[in-house]
This record gives C-alpha cells, structure tokens and sequence, in this order.
C-alpha cells in the first residue's frame, strides 16, 4: 500500500470519511489545524522543546535518539487512541505533523505495522496553510448578499435563522467567537487563533462553493482581535445590503438577551466602557459606570446605542440597500428570505 497522500487527495478522502490525524503537540494544534482533525500528539509540549533544544546544541542524530526514547514507550498507547478514533470514522486514516516530516513519517509506520492502513500527508499541515493563504488571494466567490443594521437589531439571530432554513450562511462571528463590537468577547470562551479562523472560514465557504450567492453579517475587517481575510472582505461591499431596522426597545430588548447574567460580568463590563474615554469623553464614561454599578442594565443598554453604537454605524448606511423592517426576528427572518430570494432572482 502506498503510504503518502497528496493533500488534494487527502481532503476528498476527509470529506468521504477518511479520519486526518494530527500528530504534533497539544500546543501546535490549538493554535491550528486541519478543520476536522484529530490531535493524537506523538510529543507532548515540553518533549518537543526538550527535541528542538538538543537539535541545536548537539545536532539532528542526537536529538532523533532522544526522540526514539520518549516515543518507543508511548507507542501501545498512541495506537490505542487512534482506534479509538477510527471507530467515530468509516474511512482511512491519514497523519500529518508540521512539514510531512519524522513524526508524521513514525506514526504512519507504527499504524502499519500494528494493522492500522495509514497514509502520511505530503507537506504536513505548512502545506495546508499555503493552500488556505493562497485561497483567500486568489479565489473568486459567488455574490455576497450582507445583513446590516444598527446594533442590536438581531442580525445574528436572523443568520442563524436563516441558517437553519439552508441558506448559504457564513457566520463570521459563530466562527470567531465574537459578537463584532467592543464587548463582543463577553462571556464567551477565548477566540481561536488567526491561522485557525483562516482554516475554519476556508472550509464553510468551501462548503458552499456550489451555490449561488452567499449571506453573511456586516462586520469591520476586524472581529475582536481577529481579521476577516480582505479579500473576502472586499466582497461583502459589492452587492446590495439588506438593511434591517427595529425599534430602540426591540432593540434593547435583544441586547439584553444576548447577554445572560450580566450581574457576574459587570467587573468584565469596565474595561471596554473606560475604552471609550476617548470618542466620548471622561464625563459620559462616569455616567455609564454609575449605571453599571447600579445594575440598570436596560437604560446603560439604552445609553450607548444612543450615545455610542448608532452616531458610530449610522454613517456607514450602504447606498445600495434594501430596508426591512423587523417587529420580530421570526417574522423578520421571514421578510430577509424573500428578499434574498427576490435578489437572488435578479442575478
């Protein structure tokens, strides 16, 4: 059998079944990975310093020594976790580290010899990374219909709505985990990493290459501390905006919602309002603290889409718009199909 794949290749076997199993450490994989696959590290962290460090002090058969001695014990296990693995799969596995190199090469070897068919990815997971890169520069997508509005309005709500009536969805902030505003990340769990939001993003719209458009949120080029690749994010400005409006206490109402116990985050709450010292001045941050401090959270609500959110995004009202009114996110999901699906018609 022959014991390397091509990455080409290795994602149309993913996308079959095929299981992809990332062997580098814990750390290199939380920073990224192939979308879909499976950590099953050969060194853990302080192993791969202690390798990397003997590398360049003493020289590469050194360090390979050191490597077969931290491995050799480990090797019941690590095929251990990999059936365990293959049984959530129906196809082949397939392993990679960062270049395609000798820890990709020893798992592939020890599968195969413990009965386990595994092919080693050509290129690593540095090959995948050029892939995605090379996408984002080159690629060219269907129309981008965009969902824009003041804050509040429930734009992510009818995303996710729309998601669920398969609509060629592409989440931005469900794949940045951020809500796109200065209190974005609160009480959320830490964004992923750029590389990994690069891969997560390249995977959905390769999902929905066959349609024919997509929809998305409006956002800035930046997501918390995240960057929406720009070309992709120079078209989200192309086509006609969906422009959605609701009341000031719909509104509020939504924000609200959107930000379950509040009370435990209040302490999170004074940093990103202390930010906006500088638009808004010493004296309208004094009299957002006091109602931070005082828990009239629908009347702070209140104050910074008035004071702060509204001056900031009013500006930015596309031109090219089509203006719907939500009285509710149901019956507002409603209203943004059919005029997706009339744009669509258009096309």
């Amino acid at each position: 059998m022959q014991e390397t794949i091509d990455l080409e290749k290795a994602l149309k076997q993913q996308r079959k079944g095929a299981v992809l199993i990332d062997v580098r450490t814990p750390a290199e994989f939380a920073e990224a990975t192939i979308p879909g696959a499976v950590n099953v590290p050969v060194f853990s962290n302080e192993e791969r310093v202690q390798v990397g460090t003997l590398f360049k002090q003493q020289g590469k058969r050194v360090a390979r020594k050191l490597g077969v001695e931290l491995v050799a014990p480990k090797i019941p296990m690590l095929m251990e976790q990999v059936e365990n693995v293959r049984q959530d799969y129906s196809g082949p596995v397939i392993v990679f580290c960062w270049r395609g190199g000798m820890r990709s090469l020893a798992m592939t070897s020890f599968m195969n010899l413990a009965g386990i068919p595994a092919r080693q990815l050509l290129g690593g997971h540095k090959g995948f990374r050029r892939k995605v890169l090379d996408y984002f520069e080159q690629q060219q997508w269907p129309p981008v219909f965009v969902l824009r509005g003041l804050t509040g309005v429930g734009k992510t709500r009818v995303l996710h709505q729309l998601q669920q009536l398969d609509y060629p969805v592409v989440d931005l902030e469900g794949l940045a985990n951020h809500r796109g505003s200065a209190f974005g990340a609160l009480g959320l769990e830490p964004q992923p990493a750029q590389k990994m939001f690069d891969a997560l993003l390249w995977s959905r719209l390769e999902q929905l290459r066959d349609n024919q458009y997509l929809v998305t949120e409006g956002e800035s080029l930046h997501i918390g501390r995240l960057m929406v690749p720009k070309p992709f994010h120079q078209a989200m400005q192309v086509q006609t905006s969906l422009w959605l409006t609701a009341s000031l206490d719909v509104r509020t109402q939504i924000i609200l919602e959107d930000y379950p116990a509040l009370d435990q985050l209040r302490e999170q709450f004074k940093k990103p309002i202390n930010a906006l010292k500088e638009r808004l001045g010493s004296k309208v941050v004094t009299e957002f603290l006091e109602l931070l401090n005082s828990g009239q959270w629908g009347k702070l609500v209140r104050e910074l889409m008035v004071r702060y959110y509204d001056p900031l995004y009013l500006h930015t009202l596309p031109e090219q718009r089509v203006e719907i009114e939500l009285e509710t996110v149901d019956f507002g999901t409603q209203k943004v199909a059919a005029a997706l699906d009339r744009l669509a018609y258009a096309l």
